[in-house]
């Protein structure tokens, strides 16, 4: 019975063990993650590639591949990034991919970082220059400093690498960019590899001894490498869609629209409800990405001008000039990543879709609220019925008003049969006065 018992613990820890690693790693063979990044380089970008990173780490994997695809992105979201390529313990190769593909600005920051740099033909990398986070124009002095410090940071990735330090610095200084076979052909060049796919960047490194970003050598035994792919997490990819400029400002815009129709008829409750969460998600987004204040308050201006529209009248000046804001408001709004602009193709649609969808429920809402009152006491004033029988001032009688008998009070001698118009109400009883329509024949 011991030995039986001893036996069932033993065969537990092994499963427990066996279960501890990963399967991928059961045969022993190289292991490469991929890892693959297209879009703007924010906050979430770099939770996602921190995670990859650590997941590498932790499974003991050979070599870490990103696949990028950037038109740019956040200084300090790449320099979060840089610091743990730097510091992982597996080789970390950035690709450029598929042709066509870029990595522009930030992007390019990262292709200097990397332990290998490797693009697919008919790509390219390149046009660094920095610009200001918050959407306004840099005078000469600051867009200077903000230039001589990016190109400081791109020349110790550079050398560090052993690519071509002048190169890299024009990148930032000079906007300059290149193709897959400028960059190769550079001495020294700005990349090591050009590779039409990741297979085939696995195979060309199999045995390359490179150098790490501390100087050691490593040799890469890649040869039967298992990929093993870390996708994004559902939070990463929704939060990720939202962090889109012209996403962020087709969110503040929907906002602002549930916002006014719920003002215009209070207790409609969806509008006011999605408009909100439009909002909240929106604020967001712009804590991600980088808002121009100028844009930010022409947006609301414009917002304003086509409510003030509706009540003073214009002759369409205030109206177009709402539109107008809108339009300005939403290209600068997120003109601030480098390489990422709401272009007007969205803009110009979504600000005349807006301006005309506040005007039409605006005359819509007003010709409401003045309408006269067709229920309740007030719903009664106006109305015109007839005299049941003669009404002296002060005394009650009886009206018939819609088919109804109501009791009322003439303030004038009314004989019976005499067309007669409300002119107020008092609980159940109804203050009349003759009025112009012939009296009805026959009644009395």
């Amino acid at each position: 019975m011991v030995r039986t018992s001893a036996g069932l613990i033993a065969a537990g820890l092994l499963l427990l063990l066996a279960g501890a690693f990963p399967a991928g790693q059961d045969s022993g063979g190289p292991l490469a993650v991929v890892a693959e990044l297209d879009g703007i380089i924010h906050p979430i970008s770099a939770e996602y590639l921190t995670e990859v990173i650590n997941e590498a780490d932790t499974a003991g994997a050979d070599i870490v591949v990103i696949v990028l695809r950037t038109p740019g992105g956040l200084l300090e979201s790449t320099r979060t990034i840089v610091s743990r390529m730097i510091t992982s313990r597996a080789p970390v190769a950035v690709w450029v991919g598929p042709s066509g593909a870029r990595a522009a600005s930030a992007g390019f920051v990262l292709m200097m970082a990397a332990d290998v740099a490797a693009m697919a033909p008919g790509t390219h990398i390149g046009a660094a220059h920095p610009v200001s986070g918050t959407g306004e124009q840099m005078d000469e002095t600051t867009s200077q400093k903000a230039a001589s410090d990016a190109a400081a940071y791109v020349r110790t990735l550079a050398e560090a690498r052993g690519r071509d330090v002048m190169l890299a610095e024009e990148a930032v200084t000079e906007s300059r960019a290149f193709t897959e076979g400028e960059a190769q052909k550079a001495s020294p060049p700005l990349i090591d590899v050009v590779a039409s796919d990741v297979n085939d960047l696995l195979r060309q490194l199999d045995g390359r001894t490179i150098r790490r970003f501390d100087g050691r050598p490593a040799t890469l035994d890649l040869a039967g490498a298992e990929i093993q792919r870390i996708e994004m997490t559902r939070r990463q990819r929704f939060l990720g869609s939202i962090a889109h400029p012209q996403i962020a400002t087709l969110l503040l815009t929907l906002g602002m629209l549930g916002l006014t129709i719920e003002l215009w008829n209070p207790g409609a409750i969806v509008p006011g409800v999605a408009g909100g969460l439009c909002l909240l998600l929106a604020f967001f987004a712009f804590q991600i990405i980088p808002v121009s204040t100028t844009g930010l308050l022409l947006l609301l201006f414009g917002a304003a001008l086509l409510v003030a529209e509706l009540m003073v009248p214009s002759f369409g000046v205030l109206g177009i000039g709402g539109v107008i804001a809108l339009i300005v408001g939403s290209v600068m709004l997120t003109d601030t990543v480098p390489g990422v602009q709401v272009g007007l193709g969205f803009v110009i649609p979504t600000a005349l879709a807006f301006g005309a969808l506040v005007l039409f429920l605006g005359r819509l809402a007003l010709r409401a609220q003045r309408a006269p009152a067709v229920t309740g006491a007030e719903g009664m004033v106006g109305l015109e019925g007839f005299a049941r029988g003669p009404l002296e001032p002060g005394v009650p009688g009886d009206v018939a008003i819609h088919g109804e008998i109501w009791r009322a009070i003439a303030t004038t001698p009314v004989p019976a049969g005499q067309a007669v118009r409300v002119t107020a109400v008092a609980g159940l009883t109804l203050t009349v006065e003759p009025s112009g329509a012939a009296a009805r024949e026959g009644e009395s």
